[in-house]
């Protein structure tokens, strides 16, 4: 379930950071949006792993 949600946290993170990229931000905003959503995704995929 965290993985879905994860998920979402990323398309919406992902929406933020191209709306600060068309909104002419400093350059740093965007880029942080994008890393913190490619994290979510990336621990969405790890919480789906099986634990051995």
């Amino acid at each position: 379930m965290w993985s879905v949600v994860l998920m979402g946290l990323a398309g919406l993170l992902i929406g933020g950071a191209y709306t600060f990229f068309q909104q002419k931000k400093p350059r740093w905003v965007p880029i942080s949006f994008a890393v913190l959503a490619v994290m979510a995704l990336v621990a969405a995929y790890l919480l789906t792993l099986p634990a051995n």
